[in-house]
């Protein structure tokens, strides 16, 4: 594995600006087509806290509902492709991930261990399509079993390069299911999901949000949001810019960290992602 390679705090902000440029480009084209999106997770919490990026946070989340996101991706092509492109594994055969990313153009971005992976690297926010899921709690858990079975298969890409002994060897089996397995039984669950139904959603491809970040939440919501918080939105103030969020902040952000206002100890106030390499 390379070493890890520290962003200056000069060039983490430029790292941040880069990503706010990016967010510019999409919140462009969704006003323009009426698709709909909310700044999410640590941006949204941003956005409440500090009017702009968590001084530590060193990527973006956006989310949108999968008819948003599908329609997203069919007008992506209108942003500026000198700022930023969209990539996912229909664009970008070698991506390894169940949701999107916008890449700043001609940037280099190498998260650490990942250096044998072949998809286009490049600064990036991530962009979540949230899914329909069962209605019954217990359908939820099996769903969310299955989704964790899912993201290994992808991930073992990943780690069978980065692990010894049992675990590597369990990760060398997964291996050998075809990508191409997972993204169709992807696709399965999102051709049923839908703005007008009842059902609550998450991001299939990517840990539950109420189960990873905030683990007291109570099993009939830790696996699923209610979808209205994706449609009730707001305008918030975010570097100086107007971006959507969602209106109800307050339940999301308890939903994810509790105490959100409350900011962490001196020595959590961390970026999390680490890197091997970087260009910007």
């Amino acid at each position: 594995m390379s070493h890890e390679k520290v962003i200056q705090a000069e060039k983490f902000r430029q790292m941040q600006l880069l990503q706010l440029d990016m967010i510019a480009e999409l919140d462009k084209v969704c006003r323009k087509h009426d698709i709909l999106y909310t700044i999410s997770c640590g941006t949204l919490l941003g956005a409440v806290r500090h009017k702009g990026y968590i001084p530590w946070d060193d990527d973006a989340d956006i989310t949108m509902l999968r008819e948003d996101y599908e329609k997203f991706k069919r007008y992506a092509h209108e942003m500026d492709s000198s700022v930023c492109f969209f990539q996912d594994h229909t664009t970008d055969p070698e991506y390894l991930w169940g949701y999107g990313k916008l890449r700043r153009t001609g940037t280099k971005f190498v998260r650490l261990g990942q250096e044998h992976i072949k998809c286009q690297t490049g600064v990036s926010l991530d962009v979540f399509p949230l899914d329909d899921v069962p209605l019954s709690t217990a359908g939820q858990m099996l769903q969310d079993f299955e989704c964790f079975v899912l993201r290994k298969i992808l991930y073992a890409r990943v780690a069978v390069k980065n692990t010894y002994g049992l675990e590597k060897l369990v990760y060398s089996i997964l291996n050998f299911i075809p990508k191409e397995f997972v993204y169709r039984r992807f696709a399965a669950y999102a051709q049923k999901s839908s703005n007008r139904s009842p059902n609550r959603v998450r991001v299939l491809l990517f840990p539950s949000f109420g189960k990873v970040y905030l683990k007291t939440n109570p099993l009939n919501t830790r696996y699923s949001m209610p979808k209205k918080w994706f449609l009730e939105r707001a305008e918030y103030e975010f570097e100086g810019r107007k971006l959507w969020g969602i209106k109800d902040y307050d339940a999301f952000l308890r939903y994810m960290y509790d105490d959100y206002m409350t900011l962490p100890p001196l020595d959590k106030r961390l970026p999390h992602c680490q890197v091997s390499d970087y260009e910007f």
